[in-house]
């Protein structure tokens, strides 16, 4: 039936044995590491600055995708076919849209508040308190949940990826309706190209009142030695946070693009798109889902070096 195929993997059983082993990779490192980041977070001996919530805000979302979809996905990589058909199909792109929006919009808002903490000259930035970013995250969650909850709710829909074994937005579903062409525009732009723009500005705004505290911390260094120890350790503590984000934000980026990139390309050529190779449809969603697996690593590599400088 067309029900089953559309279900069906349109790869061959090598790719789909090949792709399902390297999903259990990625599932195994994001949970290790992410929980390894959750539990390092309780275990600080000094409190969490208030901007490192949203650093565990992170973590949380990648290690509820690694747990909430990972399994699904490999079992259908192994099966060679979707498993659980529609139902299981509308839950995994649901997680999906929860936890990819959670963790852009995480990671745009790190970028404003890193940016309005990053004072120019040194310690001139503004201060957030936990209560404050705990609201902000919370406000995230609800945002990500809304738009998830569209598509059940009647505007835009979702479906199987066009290799078969997984299911998001449904792309090529663009041009068969005003309805689903204009979710996947208001959801690009709101979800995806701001956030973007965000991340962008506010590291670039980053790097450029670094530049002019790094001068007035050379001058200042010069003159006073002892007494401003710890204004400049201070201050290397926070570039080396705000490079870590930098990272982590470079990341997502990198490892999204391509899954947007021939996302979008699907929704010009949906005719074409069936003459695609399956592989190059499945290659970008297994790249996308590698951006759970390396924050653990560039996580613990900065905290490392903060402790090495101070």
């Amino acid at each position: 039936t067309n029900m089953d195929d559309k279900y069906m993997s349109k790869l061959s059983p090598p790719v789909d044995l090949w792709a399902g082993i390297y999903l259990v990779v990625i599932a195994l490192l994001s949970v290790l590491g992410n929980a390894s980041v959750l539990f390092s977070a309780s275990r600080r001996l000094t409190p969490l600055k208030a901007p490192e919530l949203l650093t565990v805000n992170l973590a949380v979302t990648d290690i509820g995708m690694a747990l909430s979809m990972y399994p699904l996905s490999i079992a259908s990589a192994f099966n060679h076919a979707w498993m659980g058909g529609d139902t299981a199909c509308l839950y995994y792109g649901l997680m999906g849209m929860i936890f990819s929006i959670t963790s852009i919009m995480t990671l745009a808002v790190m970028g404003m508040i890193r940016y309005l903490v990053t004072g120019s000259p040194p310690r001139k930035g503004v201060q957030f308190q936990k209560k404050t970013i705990c609201v902000v995250i919370c406000a995230i969650w609800l945002y990500a949940c809304l738009w998830a909850a569209f598509p059940l709710l009647g505007w835009g829909s979702y479906g199987p990826e066009p290799f078969g074994t997984a299911c998001s937005i449904d792309w090529t579903g663009y041009g068969d309706s005003l309805n689903n062409a204009t979710f996947i525009v208001a959801m690009s732009v709101l979800c995806t190209f701001l956030p973007c723009l965000v991340i962008f500005f506010t590291y670039f705004g980053i790097a450029w009142k670094l530049h002019k505290a790094y001068k007035s911390i050379k001058s200042y260094m010069t003159s006073i030695r002892k007494t401003e120890d710890e204004k400049w350790k201070t201050d290397i503590c926070l570039s080396l946070l705000i490079k870590m984000a930098v990272m982590i934000s470079l990341g997502f980026l990198i490892a999204w693009t391509p899954y947007v990139a021939v996302s979008f390309w699907s929704i010009h050529n949906s005719q074409k798109q069936e003459h695609m190779a399956a592989s190059i449809t499945l290659l970008p969603c297994l790249f996308a889902k590698s951006s759970t697996a390396y924050n653990p690593f560039i996580y613990f590599i900065f905290q490392r070096n903060t402790r090495h400088k101070l």
